[in-house]
């Protein structure tokens, strides 16, 4: 496979932060890039993949690049994959901004950066009503072909006549984001993940031609709660090593298993240094009507007219500790989609007035407000090297 190598973090924008590689190494261009060589029309991936029949997407969630590679006794089967080892193909692509669940599966399934599909953020504002939208649990309802109005690549395959498959645990099946994203074919419900393996592996076998996609949570759910430090998610990487490789050794000829990730994970233990408070924090919350987004990637909407003073006074807080733009810097400079290229309309009004995603260890928590979300351990959604690269790992038949 080949796609950029300018090695992450280039290119820079202006402010510092890096840019995620949309059009060339993003999820949003691996299922485009894979339907392309089932022949399915219509697409235009800036990632070249060589063609296979059969095509199956592992996606992770949570398995970042350096995350792997840091932990790589405990992965041996996908650590012999990465470009450093003898047999390895694998390289790093960018999950996209913000580098959080809801956003980069909408990525995944439509291949479109966020600035096209619109789930712009963990929490975002719906222009329409002035309430937060909660993507991931899609609350408070919102029509899902009104908020992603745009087709999936399961959807384009299927209609191309490839044999598309969802294998996930059965509580995704009818969920507002899997509608969204995912949609197209046929979904199968497995709750024990081995089964998943087993079934997708099957689903690839029974057509000449098939585009299957498979995921498994628990990693990111461990991460969350006790943080990747753990011994409870060193266990956790363990049993996806051992899926990957059963999934792997199941594949059928002429097949090619990508094994990715949604997002990588930085820890930030609540209490320590690297936590601000905003519902604490008088400075920081003045000027914001509504505080969206998530600890370590936020949208800040401010008072008619206070934008601008928002947006300076987050500047010379956090200026140690966070990228601090506003919505139209963070669109030009390609925060949400390819530099120059702007946003749709409609989207446009879901980003924050002031956009901020956090460097090293930090985090904006909102004890009160937000008090699941403050006790959690490991955390993303910034544009940092841990959390925007995710392995692309390559197995063919």
């Amino acid at each position: 496979m080949t796609y950029a190598q300018a090695p992450y973090p280039e290119p820079l924008d202006p402010r510092g932060a890096p840019v995620p590689r949309y059009g060339t190494a993003s999820l949003a261009d691996l299922l485009p890039a894979a339907a392309a060589g089932l022949g399915v029309p219509g697409l235009n991936p800036g990632l070249s993949l060589p063609p296979a029949d059969r095509v199956c997407v592992f996606l992770v969630d949570g398995l970042g690049w350096h995350a792997l590679r840091d932990h790589a006794a405990d992965a041996p089967f996908l650590t012999s994959l990465l470009p450093t080892s003898k047999a390895g193909t694998g390289e790093p692509i960018t999950c996209g901004f913000p580098s959080t669940t809801a956003t980069s599966l909408a990525s995944v399934g439509t291949g479109l950066p966020p600035a096209a599909h619109g789930l712009a953020g963990y929490r975002v504002l719906d222009p329409g009503t002035g309430a937060l939208m909660h993507q991931l649990h899609w609350d408070p309802w919102t029509d899902p072909a009104l908020w992603q109005p745009h087709p999936t690549v399961f959807q384009l395959a299927h209609s191309a006549g490839i044999a598309a498959a969802q294998v996930s645990a059965p509580r995704f099946e009818r969920t507002p984001l899997t509608q969204v994203a995912l949609s197209g074919g046929t979904f199968l419900g497995r709750l024990d993940a081995g089964e998943r393996m087993d079934l997708a592996a099957a689903r690839l076998a029974a057509s000449d031609r098939a585009l299957v996609y498979t995921y498994y949570a628990e990693l990111d759910a461990t991460g969350h709660r006790f943080g990747m430090a753990s011994d409870l998610w060193r266990g956790e990487l363990r049993t996806v090593d051992g899926l990957a490789r059963r999934l792997a050794e199941q594949l059928p000829p002429r097949s090619a298993l990508y094994i990715t990730a949604d997002h990588g994970m930085v820890d930030t233990p609540p209490g320590g240094p690297d936590r601000i408070d905003f519902d604490d924090d008088w400075e920081l919350s003045a000027g914001v009507a509504t505080f969206g987004g998530e600890g370590r990637a936020r949208h800040l909407y401010a008072v008619p007219g206070a934008a601008a003073d928002v947006h300076a006074v987050w500047r010379e807080v956090l200026a140690e500790q966070a990228w601090v733009v506003t919505r139209d810097e963070a669109v030009e400079l390609g925060w949400f989609g390819p530099p120059g290229t702007g946003v749709e309309a409609r989207v446009r009004e879901r980003i924050g007035d002031v956009v901020v995603a956090m460097t090293g260890n930090a985090a904006v928590v909102a004890s009160r407000r937000e008090p699941r979300e403050s006790a959690l351990v490991g955390m993303h959604g910034s544009l940092t090297p841990a959390e925007q690269l995710v392995p692309l790992l390559e197995v063919r038949t």
